[in-house]
């Protein structure tokens, strides 16, 4: 990996894990669905903007029905629970707990595309999973059914982009990257329209909520989605998700030193096996280089 691609790689895990912060500045203020479905709108039109700039059509009309299910799972839903867990999560507690997609991805893969999985990515998967019980564990968090509420919704949010993962390698092969996000940000921004009307706020628009939901759109989701394909493109798969790693790392350190969140031991130490997880998991290690896990390319890791 050039230089230049582990800048562009650093710089899409800051802007990743950072987008958990917009979430929780933005999503108390604004409401959970209205927020989401700003996002996808704002983020399809800005990259149908910049596709025509480049002379090129994403949109494939006639698959309709496959982006509906993709732009359910791999958008409205997992967005919609991680703004919903972070109504009482903490920016960095939201980070981490996100990165326990590729765990489920294994699991569902298994289940599903019946792909037999490495003894890594099986220990992978049990050391993550180990992870989320250290920092539900007693000390890591003041529990309650506010917060396990969260967390619950949370690691649906990250099952749903397991599911989507799967899906998206069985129904999109070879399909442009730029056509498989703008297509299911449409779709998902239809879906999330009538549900973000019925449930918007009528609290007053806080200038900090409203610049949190407009980085988290044009910053978190088209420049993340922009710089992961040209990663993929110049890297491969492989190399590229390995910002899985990057993103809580970011999630944590921002969210201390912009929201003043606490860092205890509980949380460092769920943080450390999950991404001790996660590198098992995506053949990041090289005992767990043998089976592929898919991901969409397009949102499993970017919330």
């Amino acid at each position: 990996m050039s230089a230049f691609d582990l800048l562009l790689l650093v710089l899409l895990g800051a802007i990743w894990g950072a987008s958990f912060l917009f979430i929780r500045v933005a999503a108390p203020v604004l409401g959970p669905i209205p927020l989401m479905d700003l996002r996808v709108i704002v983020a399809a039109a800005a990259l149908l903007l910049y596709s025509a700039a480049r002379r090129r059509n994403p949109l494939l009309p006639h698959r309709w029905r496959d982006f509906v299910v993709l732009g359910t799972l791999n958008n409205a839903i997992p967005f919609v629970t991680i703004a919903t867990a972070e109504l009482v999560l903490t920016a960095s507690l939201g980070a981490i707990l996100n990165a326990t997609s590729p765990f489920f991805t294994v699991i569902v893969a298994a289940i599903w595309a019946r792909a037999r999985p490495s003894a890594a990515q099986v220990a992978g998967t049990v050391i993550g999973f180990a992870g989320v019980a250290v920092l539900t564990g007693v000390g890591s968090l003041e529990l309650g059914p506010g917060v396990l509420g969260g967390i619950a919704l949370a690691l649906v949010g990250a099952f749903s982009y397991a599911v989507a993962a799967v899906y998206t390698g069985r129904t999109f092969l070879r399909l442009p990257p730029i056509s498989l996000a703008v297509n299911q940000l449409i779709v998902s921004g239809t879906i999330l329209l009538l549900p973000a009307i019925a449930t918007r706020t009528a609290a007053p628009l806080d200038p900090a909520a409203l610049a949190s939901a407009v980085a988290l759109a044009l910053l978190g989701t088209s420049v993340g989605y922009l710089i992961y394909f040209r990663l993929i493109e110049r890297t491969g798969p492989t190399r590229a998700i390995t910002v899985t790693l990057l993103i809580p790392i970011f999630g944590v350190l921002l969210g201390h030193l912009v929201l003043g969140e606490p860092v205890g031991p509980g949380l460092l130490a769920g943080l450390a096996l999950i991404l001790l997880g996660v590198s098992l998991v995506n053949g990041l290690l090289p005992a767990g280089r043998r089976v592929h896990v898919p991901t969409t390319g397009a949102g499993a890791a970017s919330d």
